[in-house]
C-alpha cells in the first residue's frame, strides 16, 4: 500500500510543523529552519562511508516553477545536469550537515546512478522514476528512497506550491549521519589558492533552455548564481553563492529512457576525462578531469599535471558540453 504523505499549509499548524514547511513562494520573509550539524554515533551501514560520514543526495527540481528552491544552500556539493527538452535539474549532496527540509524533490535520472558510484553507498532521495530505470536503480550500490518506500514522516507536501513541484523531504526522517568524511570518495580537494590562473569575475553556461551565470563578488567571497537571468535564491531569500564553481565539459548523449512526453532522456558520461574550467577566488584555472572508473573520485589537475584544489565551502559542479 502506497504511503499517504503528509501535507502542511505555510504560516499553520503547530510549531514543529512550521519549522518544516518550507518552500513557500510568495513570502520571503520566513526563515528556514536551522541544520543540522553531525548527529548519532558513527558507524557501518546503508548511506555511511568507512569514516561514520553519510553522503545524502537529494533530486532537485530547477525549472522557474520551482523556484525558489528549499536547502539548497546547505549542500557540500551541487551537481548541475540536463535533462529532456535541454533543461536543468539539481543534485545536492549533503555530507557535513542537513537542512530541515530540501525541495522541491524530482525524479532521477540514469546520469545519476554512474554519478553517485563514486560515493560509498549514499542514500538517494527522488520523487520517482522511469518505469524502465527503476530495477537500475533497485540494484545500484546506493540506498534509494522513494515517497512510497520511505516513513510518512519523510515526506510531505506544501499546499503552497502547485503540483509536481510541492514534494519536499526531511533529510533528518531519513536518519542519516552527517560527516564530512563522506566526500573523501569524490577526489576533490580542497587547499589554498594555487599560483597562476587568469582574473575573472563573470562566467556563464548555456543548456538548450537553460542558463547558469556566476559573479565573483569580493567583499563576500563567492560567486553569485542567476539562473535562467534571475538571481538564485532559497525560499528564505537568502542568495545562493558557491566558493568553487567547476565547469566540467563532458559528453552528453541520448539514453535508453524517455519521459512521460516521449521525450529521449539525455545521459551525461561522468567517467572518462576532459577539459574543464575551475572558478576560485576570482580567477579562472584550466584544468583536466580524470575519473578512470564508476567507483573512482574524479581528479582535477592543472594542464601539466598538479593537482588543483578547490576553496573551501560549497562547490556548483556544472556539467557542460565542448
Amino acid at each position: 500500500m502506497r504511503r499517504r504523505w503528509t501535507r502542511t499549509r505555510a504560516g499553520l499548524g503547530a510549531v514543529m510543523l512550521a519549522a518544516l514547511a518550507v518552500g513557500c513562494t510568495v513570502e520571503t520573509d520566513k526563515k528556514e529552519p536551522p541544520a543540522s550539524g553531525p548527529a548519532g554515533a558513527p558507524g557501518g551501514g546503508p548511506g555511511r562511508s568507512p569514516g561514520g560520514g553519510v553522503a545524502l543526495a537529494v533530486k532537485i527540481d530547477n525549472v522557474p516553477q520551482a523556484r525558489p528552491q528549499t536547502g539548497l544552500d546547505t549542500a557540500d556539493v551541487v551537481y548541475v545536469e540536463q535533462v529532456e527538452a535541454g533543461l536543468s535539474r539539481l543534485m545536492g549532496v549533503y555530507a557535513s550537515r542537513l537542512p530541515a527540509a530540501v525541495g522541491p524533490v524530482r525524479s532521477a535520472r540514469e546520469t545519476d546512478l554512474e554519478l553517485l558510484r563514486q560515493f560509498d553507498t549514499p542514500v538517494l532521495a527522488f520523487s520517482g522514476a522511469q518505469s524502465k530505470l527503476l530495477p537500475l536503480i533497485a540494484g545500484a550500490p546506493l540506498r534509494a528512497v522513494p515517497p512510497e518506500k520511505a516513513a510518512e514522516d519523510v515526506y510531505y507536501r506544501d499546499d503552497a506550491r502547485a503540483a509536481p513541484h510541492d514534494l519536499f523531504v526531511r533529510p533528518g526522517a531519513l536518519k542519516v549521519v552527517p560527516q564530512a568524511s563522506a566526500l573523501e570518495s569524490t577526489g576533490f580537494r580542497f587547499g589554498p589558492r594555487p599560483a597562476g590562473g587568469t582574473p575573472e569575475t563573470h562566467r556563464t553556461i548555456r543548456f538548450p533552455s537553460a542558463r547558469f551565470a556566476f559573479d565573483w563578488v569580493e567583499y563576500e567571497g563567492r560567486w553569485r548564481i542567476t539562473m535562467d537571468g534571475e538571481r538564485a535564491r532559497t525560499s528564505a531569500g537568502k542568495e545562493l553563492a558557491a566558493s568553487t564553481v567547476v565547469v566540467q565539459y563532458t559528453k552528453v548523449r541520448p539514453s535508453q529512457f524517455r519521459d512521460r512526453s516521449g521525450n529521449v532522456s539525455p545521459f551525461t558520461e561522468t567517467v572518462g576525462e576532459g577539459g574543464a574550467r575551475v572558478l576560485r577566488d576570482g580567477h579562472a584555472y584550466d584544468a583536466r578531469w580524470k575519473r578512470a572508473t564508476a567507483e573512482d573520485g574524479t581528479h582535477f589537475t592543472t594542464p601539466d599535471g598538479r593537482p588543483l584544489p578547490f576553496a573551501k565551502g560549497q562547490v556548483w559542479v556544472v556539467y557542460a558540453q565542448p
